[in-house]
């Protein structure tokens, strides 16, 4: 078993979470809820707090409230994490937001967003020539906003350099997870994911939310047969086997399913299984084999013809480039 360790710990790590007006509540309070745990398992690991422009009670989206410091001095934060959300619009067009966010990534040692806080990252010039991701639906407007800024739309999160970004809202966890895995140690990370009942290393890019829907036409017959699929990749998934599952014949189905779909059941099934093993090869260690073996792919080889179709190159080069 793979086994990482920890640094000693000198002095906590100030994580710096920043909220605005109209944030999504759950952008700060999962990672923020991770942090913590993880401060369970290493005391005096992280000290967190939560910043904003206009100290106080500061109303999320939803209404509900979270009691924010002063924005503070920048040069004390170890990590600046920006929410993101309704009111990340407004946001972006903050000066001392901005100017905050600039000088915290001067020094700090990481500086992250979650989902739409991205755009506060990207005005602040922080993304120019960067990788980043943000929430599926809002990559696209991203990309055309930022030109300069390298979207990868299918990411859950993207690590360049000292610049951290993740996708939509829950997505944020997952940031945080890779975060106390480099700072304490995998084992750590793995008991913060355990107690939050999620994924250590969530399987499937954003695609595996964003394809799905635009395969089952948003809320279609077949949504949840794909969903059964996405959760047995390992398991020989033919078309008599889904045709069985959708309870047709198996040339009915797969007339039916190309119809709704737009893709045969095999190309469907292959699409699932590549983004389920992008993730895993990306932000996991597990080997290659074993990738391909979980995934349902079975043979290496054929996963690597596979990946060189879809991504233009071998599983080995994306592993690479996600570990930058």
């Amino acid at each position: 078993m793979t086994r990482s360790f920890a640094p000693p710990i000198v002095a906590p790590r100030t994580i710096a979470f920043v909220i605005f007006p109209d944030f999504q509540i759950i952008d700060a309070a999962g990672p923020i809820g991770a942090f913590e745990i993880a401060g369970r398992h290493q005391p005096g690991a992280y000290r967190i707090s939560v910043r904003a422009a206009s100290p106080g009670e500061v109303a999320s989206s939803s209404g509900a409230r979270m009691t924010a410091e002063p924005l503070g001095d920048p040069a004390a934060v170890d990590t600046l994490i920006i929410a993101g959300g309704d009111g990340s619009r407004a946001a972006m067009a903050d000066p001392a937001l901005l100017a905050f966010t600039r000088g915290a990534a001067a020094g700090a040692r990481r500086i992250a967003s979650v989902c739409s806080g991205a755009y506060v990252l990207a005005v602040a010039g922080l993304l120019d020539g960067r990788r980043a991701t943000t929430h599926w639906s809002r990559a696209a407007d991203l990309a055309r906003r930022f030109p300069a800024v390298r979207v990868e739309p299918d990411r859950i999160w993207v690590r360049d350099g000292a610049v951290w970004t993740s996708a939509g809202i829950t997505a944020g966890i997952d940031l945080a997870l890779a975060m106390i895995g480099e700072d304490l140690g995998e084992d750590i990370a793995r008991r913060v994911a355990q107690q939050l009942v999620v994924y250590h290393r969530r399987p499937g890019g954003q695609s595996q939310f964003s394809a799905l829907l635009a395969m089952d036409g948003g809320g279609g017959r077949f949504g949840p047969l794909l969903t059964w699929a996405r959760e047995n990749l390992a398991q020989p998934l033919t078309v008599e086997r889904l045709a069985d599952r959708a309870a047709m014949s198996g040339r009915n189905f797969a007339r039916a399913f190309a119809a709704e779909t737009g893709l045969t059941p095999a190309k469907a099934v292959e699409r699932l299984r590549l983004e389920a093993a992008r993730a895993a090869v990306e932000t996991g260690v597990a080997p290659i084999e074993t990738v391909a073996r979980d995934t349902g792919f079975s043979d290496p080889e054929r996963m690597r013809r596979a990946f060189v179709r879809a991504f233009g190159q071998p599983p080995q080069a994306l592993r690479r480039a996600g570990r930058g």
